[in-house]
């Protein structure tokens, strides 16, 4: 269960707000939309075929909707004191970044702007309803997984157990030691489905390439001699860009001859809590 949360506003200021405490300024009452977001499905009709063509499918964004009663104790706070203190980090269209703490020690993070927050002077009792959109609806843990290996020239996997519930983008460091024309990275995942990238290029002892599959970010680059250039062109137009899906994943970068070191950075992403 949620233990606590945290609110970062655009100037690095944190709110820190408990799920359970009696004593608190603000005791929260619901927070709604941390759930699975619903999937946005497209599908077209065609004369004399039953039913409909599913064309794509995607994850709407995600609402989070937090209801906060106010408990000032009239000494060092006040009701207005306390709705004041919130306009710094509910203000509507503040950019804002929210923490959720689990109490299994697991954090997540999701970025959201403020799209409402009514607040009635005049009730008996004040509630804060905050409305925030959060447009990349995945909460992801802010602690970036790298893992070192080597090339291999035969079958040999390594095993990755990804613990997300959504799929997580790569970026594959090669740091090359010795000549290299060509190499495929390769990622099975549980239900034995493949997915390959296949690279064609003149690599020479001392280069880094970077293979990245970030969303919006997509690309590879080569680093010789301190010089960035792209190397897109390398990458089969055939190619999967590599993910690691939930559970068990076979990775391997094949490459004959000796190994060549390689990193592998991703983050682990949650579709809902």
């Amino acid at each position: 269960m949620l233990t606590k949360f945290d609110v970062t506003n655009s100037r690095g200021n944190v709110l820190t707000i408990p799920m359970i405490d009696d004593d608190a300024q603000y005791v929260v009452n619901d927070i709604d939309g941390l759930d699975p977001v619903e999937a946005t499905l497209t599908a077209s009709s065609y004369a004399g075929i039953d039913g409909d063509v599913l064309q794509s499918a995607k994850r709407a964004a995600r609402n989070i909707k937090i209801k906060l009663d106010l408990d000032p104790d009239f000494v060092s706070d006040t009701y207005t004191s306390l709705r004041q203190n919130l306009y710094r980090f509910f203000m509507p269209k503040s950019q804002i970044k929210l923490r959720f703490y689990l109490d299994t020690g697991l954090y997540v993070d999701i970025q959201g702007i403020v799209e409402s927050m009514p607040t009635p002077l005049f009730d008996n009792n004040p509630r804060v309803d905050i409305s925030i959109m959060c447009y990349q609806p995945d909460f992801t843990d802010p602690r970036i997984i790298d893992l070192s290996g080597n090339t291999v020239s035969d079958t040999t996997n390594t095993v990755i157990d990804y613990p997300g519930s959504i799929e997580t983008d790569t970026v594959v460091t090669l740091n090359v030691n010795r000549t290299l024309s060509d190499f495929t990275i390769y990622n099975t995942d549980e239900g034995g489905n493949s997915y390959q990238l296949d690279f064609t290029g003149s690599l020479i002892a001392g280069d880094v390439l970077v293979i990245s599959s970030l969303t919006g970010a997509k690309g590879i680059t080569l680093i010789r001699a301190g010089v960035s250039s792209s190397y897109l062109y390398g990458r089969s137009s055939q190619s999967s860009w590599i993910q690691l899906f939930e559970g068990n994943n076979d990775f391997r970068i094949y490459a004959s001859g000796d190994p060549i070191p390689y990193v592998l950075e991703y983050v682990v992403r949650y579709g809902g809590l």
